[in-house]
């Protein structure tokens, strides 16, 4: 219901006409005169009576200025003008969802839109706005999901939020849709992988990225090598039956630390190890002891083992070959300057990367960056779910295998774990 005005349009009127008639009447009477005689007889300020009589005036061609219809379409334009600046403002504001290409929103999403913007735009014209940009909702529907309890899904939603951003937080913040759904699955929590990518996509977070890798390996082109035994077939019909290799450099504050790794091929599983400052045979050899070490501990056989690596001057050395001979492994090296020959090695190079030293880098030196490795190597092993094993750990594939493969006792070997 409009205000009630001041004065009321029929006084307006009346004391008007009263005192043109006194001003043009036989009394010869001034506009100000006649303003004070008519505003004391009727209760009318003096100054409010002689802004009507000039208006009038004005309208009646005697006066010049802007008359009441012309005053009328100002306002009105400017009104206009007002409500197209306002619109252009909720389109801007509401481009997230509304440019083109981009899907229909979610009511909840709306409804979060309008929470933050009514304050400066208001409630109306916003959903006037979104109806006539495709996206319907009217006043009575935004105050109704206001007032209305959650529903089971929307329940379930941020149940499922905290537990991906859990998941998420626990495995080094590298997952993707793929390895949170599997994960969530695996603990007893039964969800779509469409919903997980979905409620990844509001929580802001996406799995690592691998980025472009570079790599140095620096050939001894006199040096005899062993043949290629694996010919890009990265397949292995059980553990500790081809293994890879590869080194891989690393940057922090006080130089560059050099890492080697050994990578058992069925299980994907790291074996061997070790981060010095220098490219020396040691380097490799380290990793390749480690590896050894690891499976002499767990009293595994591996006679007849294919070790392949790229064509280093590290991997080609007496003193690695001789080792390799000495635990009855066959050396093998791919061709020279293919990196897809050692493409598996490689591919951990760059999962090490993506997972650990870019995210959670910069790094002081060696010591701190040790440290971090090992609790990563540890995860990767025993906690981190790959997709080519079918989403298990490496340490879940391989006690398969001796289950299935193996005597009773393979089966109770365990790899030890920080965790």
């Amino acid at each position: 219901m409009p205000a009630p005005k001041k004065y009321p349009d029929e006084i307006r009127e009346r004391s008007v006409r009263l005192v043109l008639d006194l001003v043009e009447g036989e009394e010869q009477v001034n506009v100000t005169a006649a303003c004070t005689r008519v505003g004391e007889q009727l209760g009318i300020n003096r100054d409010t009576l002689r802004g009507w009589v000039k208006q009038v005036q004005i309208d009646q061609g005697v006066r010049v200025g802007t008359s009441t219809s012309e005053r009328d379409r100002i306002r009105a334009l400017e009104k206009e003008n007002a409500e197209l600046r306002r619109a252009n403002a909720i389109l801007r504001t509401a481009s997230g969802f509304l440019r083109g290409g981009a899907r229909p929103p979610q009511r909840q999403q709306v409804i979060d839109y309008i929470d933050a913007h009514r304050g400066r735009f208001g409630v109306e014209p916003i959903c006037t706005v979104l109806a006539g940009s495709g996206v319907p909702i009217a006043p009575s529907s935004y105050y109704a999901a206001r007032t209305r309890p959650p529903s089971a899904r929307a329940r379930r939603d941020e149940f499922l939020k905290v537990e991906i951003g859990r998941v998420f937080a626990e495995n080094y913040r590298v997952y993707g849709a793929d390895k949170i759904w599997a994960a969530l699955n695996r603990e007893g929590t039964r969800v779509a992988r469409c919903t997980v990518e979905r409620l990844m996509r509001e929580l802001g977070i996406r799995g690592a990225v691998r980025g472009r890798t570079v790599r140095t390996t620096v050939v001894e082109h006199g040096a005899q090598r062993p043949a290629d035994l694996v010919e890009r077939r990265f397949r292995a019909p059980g553990p500790n039956r081809l293994w890879v290799a590869d080194l891989t450099y690393l940057r922090t504050f006080s130089g560059w630390v050099y890492a080697a790794f050994v990578v058992d091929v069925y299980s994907r599983m790291v074996v061997g190890w070790q981060l010095a400052r220098h490219l020396r045979t040691d380097l490799a050899l380290d990793a390749l002891e480690m590896a050894l070490w690891r499976r002499e501990l767990q009293q595994a056989d591996i006679s007849g083992l294919v070790h392949h690596s790229d064509r280093g001057v590290q991997y080609l050395a007496i003193r690695y070959t001789e080792r390799l001979a000495e635990a009855g492994a066959v050396g093998s090296v791919g061709s020279r300057g293919d990196s897809y020959d050692n493409a598996l090695a490689e591919s951990f190079n760059g999962l090490f990367k993506t997972e650990l030293i870019r995210p959670q880098g910069p790094w002081r030196g060696l010591d701190d960056l040790e440290i971090a490795t090992l609790e990563y190597i540890d995860w990767f092993n025993h906690r981190r779910l790959h997709g080519e094993l079918g989403m298990i750990t490496p340490t879940e594939a391989e006690a398969t295998y001796y289950r299935d493969h193996a005597p009773q006792q393979h089966a109770e070997r365990a790899e030890p774990s920080l965790h």
